[in-house]
């Protein structure tokens, strides 16, 4: 699936980075420790999150994240949405808390592997 597919399933928006939209995802990550999430996430990845800052922007870009989406009608400051464009990272929005974005990521893997 491509960030652009998720987009017309799931309930986000696009706020940055539309030149990555053709990204595939391989799988997710959520956590809001920038740390931890540079141990554990892997490359593709979608990273669900409350970090609406440029230094989940490096993580993404570090690991090869495929987009990242901000939980909780978080609001992405300036630097980030400017770092995205420049590095193509998608950041998605979404009023749903990260429990429930999480839930209907699963529920969208599990239709696409029958």
């Amino acid at each position: 699936m491509t960030v652009k597919e998720l987009l017309e399933i799931v309930p986000i928006k696009l706020a940055a980075g539309k030149d990555g939209l053709n990204n595939e995802i391989e799988g997710g990550h959520v956590g809001d420790l920038l740390s931890f999430v540079m141990a554990h996430a892997k490359e593709k990845n979608v990273w669900v999150t409350i970090q609406g800052h440029i230094n989940s922007v490096a993580v993404a870009s570090l690991l090869g994240l495929s987009a990242i989406i901000l939980t909780e009608n978080v609001t992405p400051d300036d630097e980030m949405l400017r770092k995205a464009d420049e590095e193509s990272i998608p950041v998605l929005c979404t009023a749903l808390n990260s429990f429930d974005m999480v839930c209907k990521l699963s529920s969208i893997c599990s239709i696409m592997e029958e």
